[in-house]
């Protein structure tokens, strides 16, 4: 998760399988929810299309949406937007690590 780029964002499966976990992304949120870490750029994990798994209303969702709008990414009704087209395309936001 720290090498997700300030302004991209990554899905829980991404992270699953750049951990050697692929089909775990279930496993990474909740690793996620206990985390205490507060340098780890949890707030750029969002669900494989885009949106906030956090329930709406709840302090969780709310911190999300901030800290990813404070570093540019748009948020709109719980959901990622592609900040070129303004529409639910997430290219232009997806991180993905590099092939090796």
């Amino acid at each position: 998760m720290r090498a997700i780029p300030r302004g991209q964002v990554a899905g829980y499966g991404v992270i699953a399988r750049r951990a050697g976990l692929p089909g775990r992304a279930r496993m990474v949120a909740r690793l996620l929810s206990g985390n205490d870490d507060d340098a780890l750029p949890w707030h750029r994990v969002l669900r494989s299309d885009g949106r906030i798994a956090f329930p709406p209303d709840s302090p969780g969702r709310a911190e999300q949406i901030q800290r990813l709008r404070s570093e540019g990414v748009i948020v709109d009704n719980g959901r990622v937007r592609d900040r070129l087209r303004g529409g639910d395309g997430l290219d232009a936001l997806l991180w993905a690590p590099p092939d090796t």
